[in-house]
């Protein structure tokens, strides 16, 4: 495996963020967002939106996930919004984590989640929240390793012609490296023999 990393968004990084971003929702959203939003991730203010986001400073980040020379991933991470039910203005949101399917299991969301972890602390940040859409499991997953579960919220999202539900997780900054299986021994389930 080629060297991998984590590094703050360039201008020059907006195409491949936009390009991971909408190929990533076509494979794992498809299902729940109909296709005219989905083309709306490669439009001008889908462009103009993520090259203000790279810019942005004061507290909001974006980060790339490289492996070699390919960028495989960004997360994006802001101050939380004033107006979040629940929620301290000491709180930092994690926008969007998303890795590229092709690229996935190989720690590239775990590494961009530690980098922004990392980032909003630095910004005086004591904790996150992020959400996603009900039937994500392999984001709810890669959450549910590093210490967010799901704090009880929930939203409906307008997305054209259905709706999308949205969970709210919460949690540390601090990557715990929870053991996935944790989830099937609290609940009674059988855990895998060694």
């Amino acid at each position: 495996m080629a060297l991998a990393q984590v590094r703050a968004a360039t201008p020059d990084d907006v195409d491949e963020i936009i390009r991971i971003q909408a190929e990533t929702w076509r494979v794992a959203y498809a299902e729940w967002v109909p296709e005219d939003a989905l083309e709306q991730l490669t439009g001008p203010a889908a462009r103009q939106a993520w090259a203000a986001a790279v810019t942005a400073g004061q507290g909001h980040h974006v980060l790339v996930a490289t492996e070699g020379d390919w960028i495989v991933g960004f997360c994006a991470a802001a101050p939380v919004d004033a107006e979040e039910v629940g929620v301290s203005a000491d709180q930092a949101q994690i926008v969007t984590l998303l890795v590229e399917p092709r690229w996935g299991r190989r720690g590239h969301g775990r590494r961009l989640l530690g980098a922004a972890f990392e980032a909003v602390a630095q910004d005086g940040a004591q904790g996150g929240i992020a959400w996603l859409p009900e039937q994500d499991v392999a984001s709810r997953a890669c959450y549910d390793r590093v210490g967010w579960d799901p704090d009880g919220m929930g939203r409906t999202l307008d997305a054209g012609d259905r709706e999308l539900r949205e969970l709210r997780l919460t949690g540390p900054l601090r990557v715990e490296n929870r053991d996935p299986r944790r989830r099937i021994m609290e609940s009674g389930g059988i855990p895998d023999l060694p």
